[in-house]
């Protein structure tokens, strides 16, 4: 099974590579196979590289779905 993240461009860097923010977690990560990317865009990402972008309102419905199933998750070990 594979797992990819939206997540936010932050900042470019140099070298293909660029810091991008999931849920406040920030971490650099490479966008060789994205090079279109740009602040502010949502990027797919898997294992360290931006493998895609992603439409802002589909990234966002996405992230809300995670924020939805964490919270459901903190719900039913608190109970």
């Amino acid at each position: 099974m594979c797992l990819a993240l939206p997540s936010r461009v932050v900042e470019r860097l140099p070298d293909d590579q660029a810091l991008v923010d999931l849920g406040g977690v920030r971490k650099t990560v490479s966008i060789a196979l994205t090079p279109e990317a740009q602040v502010g865009d949502y990027v797919i990402v898997h294992v360290g590289h931006a493998i895609g972008l992603l439409d802002p309102e589909e990234a966002e419905r996405t992230l809300a779905l995670f924020a939805e199933l964490e919270a459901s998750q903190q719900a039913g070990e608190a109970a």
